[in-house]
């Protein structure tokens, strides 16, 4: 059973990357595979687990024979079976399964509800015209001083708020600015490696980093310093070659309802300082409270909508159908958020199984070269979430003291091994559409095609993911 969730996991990936031709939507593959893999756990449990790979059964089995110590002389021994010297019952493991998937579940919520925060308050900050006001400024129709433009953008506000926020704001954007399809998946897919690519070099820009942060690895100063010029170099590598090959214009979309504005001039302004304001409080609001990411930006949305219907409590019925909150939250695309339940769900399957523990392993021995390391880490991301490939890296390797040399210095906080680990799993994600918070949400937020990116953009952000790491190499190795 532990191969044939691998088995399944890839099978999904598939469906997900042939949604088009087999006309399934992705969510619908993305949820059945998260089902069926943690199906799959839960009625092979005993079995998968006594594999001893699972790193969340080895801490339960710790923890519990430090409690053991505790109350083992009130324990009936005769229902209950000895695994590697700890007390077990079957419904034992059944417990254990049920409740790493409620933790796995409160993780995936916190993302879910981020992002429908996020693309909430986008979306009130839309139906106001708000992002009129940016646009109107930007009047160039040429493509490639356009691109140079929004990704630059892209790579600096991904920076100062992270990626996935970063992401649905400019994809916002680019709908009010290009009307061919084909033309704003280009650019909405360069919106993606720009986010990721700024958010490498942040200490709150991608999850990733901020996990690093956290852990006490890196130093926000210093990971700054240390990777903003091979993270830039990332994204300039592919906006040059872009530069030689694309041409031409771009055609702006027809504004709908003629011209029609339900907003004035200064309420649009107000609505976009005010939402711009909140998405920019939710890093200030973690710091100042310590609670999760989400937290502050629903704090954000309460306030937005508070305000909104402060606003338009005495305007007419029509004008009310377009501005409420109420309303807009229909045009929300839930099929987004089922999506990163689903893949979300079935990465968790095989952490909590040991798959990408055995995986982290076999990469430490096989290769045993820390940039060689962190550069499969990065195109691994590319496939499963980076998320727990850093977590897993964290737990192989512990800080070293700053007093040991050799290749333990490599593991000091602010050490290479963790520098280059937050430049990889950041911008490695780019590689596929399905990758990153970032692609993942442009690729609902615009039904881009898996196989279009693969084609189009995928051996651009190979060539910016290797031409960044090669900088960060001759600089600091």
């Amino acid at each position: 059973m532990f191969i044939l969730m691998v088995v399944i996991f890839v099978l999904g990936y598939t469906a997900i990357a042939l949604e088009h031709p087999l006309k399934i939507d992705k969510a619908a593959s993305a949820l059945l595979t998260g089902a069926i893999l943690w199906g799959l756990y839960a009625l092979n449990s005993a079995g998968i687990l006594s594999l001893d790979i699972s790193p969340a059964w080895d801490a339960a089995q710790s923890m519990a024979h430090d409690i053991l110590q505790f109350v083992k002389p009130n324990v009936d021994h005769e229902h209950m079976r000895n695994f590697e010297g700890v007390i077990a019952s079957a419904s034992d493991v059944t417990h254990f399964v049920k409740h790493d998937l409620e933790h796995h579940l409160i993780e995936i919520a916190e993302i879910l509800f981020f992002l429908l925060g996020a693309m909430t308050i986008v979306e009130i900050v839309d139906q106001h015209d708000g992002f009129k006001v940016i646009t109107d400024k930007i009047t160039t129709t040429n493509k490639v001083k356009l691109l140079w433009i929004l990704s630059i953008l892209t790579f600096f506000m991904s920076a100062a708020l992270d990626n996935l926020t970063t992401t649905i704001v400019l994809v916002a954007l680019l709908r009010k600015l290009i009307e061919d399809k084909k033309t704003r998946w280009f650019f909405a897919s360069m919106v993606v490696l720009a986010a990721n690519a700024g958010g490498a070099w942040s200490p709150i820009g991608d999850v990733t980093t901020i996990m690093l942060w956290i852990g006490g690895q890196i130093e926000a100063a210093h990971i700054i310093l240390h990777l903003i010029v091979p993270s830039l170099v990332t994204l300039v590598a592919p906006l040059l070659i872009i530069s030689f090959t694309m041409k031409g214009t771009i055609t702006r979309p027809q504004i709908e309802n003629g011209n029609v504005e339900y907003t004035s001039r200064s309420e649009q302004v107000f609505i976009l300082i005010l939402g711009v304001s909140a998405l920019l409080f939710v890093p200030v609001f973690k710091t100042v409270t310590h609670l999760p990411p989400y937290m502050g930006m629903l704090f954000g949305l309460g306030v937005l909508w508070f305000t909104t219907e402060v606003m338009h409590r005495n305007k007419s019925q029509e004008e009310k159908n377009k501005l409420t909150v109420i309303r807009i939250l229909q045009k929300i695309d839930s099929a987004t958020i089922f999506f990163f339940l689903g893949i979300l769900s079935a990465v968790a399957a095989l952490q909590s199984a040991g798959h990408l523990a055995l995986l982290a392993g076999f990469l430490d021995e096989s290769l045993g070269n820390i940039y060689a390391i962190n550069l499969a880490i990065g195109v691994l991301s590319a496939i499963v979430d980076n998320v727990p490939l850093v977590a897993g890296a964290m737990g192989m390797y512990p800080i070293t003291d700053a007093a040991t040399a050799g290749y333990e210095a490599f593991f000091h906080v602010n050490g290479q091994f963790w520098e280059f680990l937050a430049y990889c799993a950041g911008t490695g994600g780019s590689i596929l559409i399905i990758g990153s918070a970032a692609g993942v949400a442009a690729m609902g937020l615009e039904k881009i095609d898996f196989i279009w990116y693969l084609k189009k953009i995928s051996l651009l952000a190979i060539t910016g993911y290797l031409a960044g790491a090669a900088v960060y190499y001759f600089i600091f190795a």
